[in-house]
């Protein structure tokens, strides 16, 4: 399968990238704004692969070219570019393909960090709304810590919760989830639900703040 993530130059998308290209057989492209820097960061995650024994890469390109080749797009973006990422690339969708969605809406005051609910109820719902007819949204990969997910010595043992209103798209993102070692996908109900998932983030960073070995804090149900 083809996978893009588009903001794939920043800290989750980082992450994301590394971990798909060095635990699955998907193929894996990251994509930016600017081309030439999603090339240069691609370069970056296929050298630190290669320098592990690892036959694997991570193609780059602007966001709308690897939008179009992929089947899976992982919108690593912040959250108050989601809406216009997804109309931006709204004409390189195809019917069947899937937005994911893992960005949290925060703010931050001299307290700690706090979840900013958007209007529409969630930044999940924002992609979905956006969202072309015959593309489904599904939400992951919110409340996992990006320089825990980038390092690829780190054992993850986390849990990543998984929603969306189509469950044949919720299947689809749950399996490439758990394709990640270390990594279970636990499915968190339709997209409603969203804003209680996306809210748990900055509690995890507050948490990790102000508790010693807490940094890149995760969740793990049992």
């Amino acid at each position: 399968m083809k996978i893009a993530i588009l903001g794939g130059t920043g800290d989750i998308g980082e992450g994301l990238a590394l971990r798909l290209a060095a635990d699955t057989p998907h193929r894996v492209s990251i994509g930016s704004r600017e081309a030439e820097n999603a090339e240069n960061k691609a370069e970056e995650y296929t050298t630190e692969l290669e320098s592990r024994g690892l036959d694997a890469s991570v193609e780059g390109a602007e966001n709308a070219t690897v939008a179009a080749a992929a089947t899976v797009v992982v919108l690593a973006v912040p959250p108050y570019h989601v809406g216009d990422t997804v109309e931006a690339i709204a004409d390189e969708l195809d019917d069947g393909d899937v937005l994911v969605s893992p960005a949290t809406g925060m703010k931050r005051d001299d307290e700690g960090f706090h979840y900013h609910k958007p209007g529409a109820g969630s930044v999940t719902r924002i992609a979905a709304d956006a969202a072309p007819d015959g593309v489904d949204v599904v939400g992951a990969f919110h409340n996992l810590a990006a320089d825990r997910l980038a390092n690829l010595d780190a054992d993850l043992g986390i849990d990543t919760l998984v929603i969306g209103d189509d469950e044949d798209a919720k299947r689809t993102v749950t399996d490439i989830a758990e394709g990640i070692e270390g990594l279970r996908a636990l499915d968190a109900g339709g997209i409603a639900n969203a804003p209680e998932i996306e809210a748990l983030t900055p509690l995890l960073i507050n948490v990790a703040q102000h508790n010693d070995g807490l940094h890149d804090l995760g969740i793990q149900f049992t």
